[in-house]
């Protein structure tokens, strides 16, 4: 008898070979993202609402907001690597800020586990329409003149728009003032309103204002035109192949989370990301999925890295 009951004891406590482990999610899991009411906040919410009704936990959105996703960064990086804390990165905190910042508290290739891409969203090069250009090929050719003065917006240091007009004026050889906005919308109203008199923003965002004629629409910097706007070329299309760029977002966990984990994450999102609803919603927004492996987007990450580092010190941005 004794035998016996020590038999099932051992059975009870040591699960046999191959035996499913306790189930992830068992309490509620945290996105920690940037700003609120931006794109990668809606993203988040969106990834946030399904992945609850996959695990039937509740999944948290956490708004961090600061340093062009920075500060959201950092505090995913020292979260418990336990999978119950994800973080939405972007081309800012993880591609850029390598190179725009001296002192950075996280290693964006060290620091996290990579689980997936998740979307990247086309951007629109635009200016005030009191610029005498009607072309890319015009408006670099208008900025070349010294007698133009023309200065530009951005969300601020770092975001996609700083760097892709950088790489703007590298690859057209024009020098153009930069003037950070805090935040895309207060750069868009300085494009409307003639403060600045070029930008390059997120497609959902300065696509409204160019319709309404506020703003002039030159190009696209992705690698094909915006479904919403088949009308506007890519600045391949219109004369300038090496202006390429995208705001990016990415699905990351903080180093050391175990591997199946990750595997679980990846999966469950991945499912999700690639869906056709998703995909449809992500086209509302101006966004096309962009679902991967966790070694996938390890790989994008190190090449946005360099990339990057070559617009920053071509352009001669000192690290901050």
């Amino acid at each position: 008898m004794r035998t016996s009951t020590l038999a099932v004891l051992l059975a009870v406590s040591f699960p046999v070979p191959g035996e499913a482990a306790d189930p992830f999610p068992l309490k509620p899991v945290r996105i920690i993202t940037a700003s609120p009411a931006t794109t990668g906040d809606l993203l988040a919410r969106q990834l946030a609402q399904q992945l609850a009704e996959r695990w039937g936990q509740p999944v948290i959105v956490e708004n961090r907001a600061g340093g062009a996703g920075v500060l959201a960064a950092e505090i995913a990086a020292r979260a418990s690597p336990d999978g119950y804390t994800v973080h939405l990165g972007q081309l800012g905190s993880f591609g850029a800020a390598p190179s725009l910042l001296r002192s950075l508290s996280y290693d964006p290739l060290r620091s996290f586990a990579p689980i997936t891409r998740f979307a990247q969203v086309s951007q629109l090069v635009i200016s005030h329409p009191s610029v005498p250009a009607t072309s890319l090929k015009e408006l670099i050719a208008h900025a070349k003149n010294p007698a133009s003065r023309m200065s530009y917006g951005s969300g601020g240091v770092g975001t996609s728009g700083h760097l892709t007009l950088e790489l703007f004026k590298s690859t057209a050889g024009v020098d153009i003032l930069h003037v950070p906005f805090r935040g895309v919308g207060a750069a868009l109203t300085g494009v409307v309103t003639g403060e600045v008199q070029l930008a390059v923003l997120p497609a959902p965002v300065a696509l409204p204002q160019a319709r309404a004629g506020k703003v002039r629409a030159y190009a696209v910097t992705s690698d094909r035109r915006f479904a919403s706007a088949p009308d506007i070329p890519t600045a391949a299309q219109a004369g300038l192949p090496a202006l390429e760029s995208t705001t990016w977002f990415a699905m990351f966990a903080p180093a050391k989370t175990p591997a199946a984990i990750v595997d679980r994450l990846n999966r469950d999102m991945v499912a999700i990301i690639g869906s056709s609803a998703m995909a449809t919603w992500l086209a509302a927004q101006g966004a096309e999925a962009t679902p991967s492996t966790p070694q996938e987007l390890a790989m994008f990450v190190a090449a946005e890295i360099a990339k990057w580092a070559r617009v920053v010190k071509a352009a001669g941005i000192t690290p901050e």
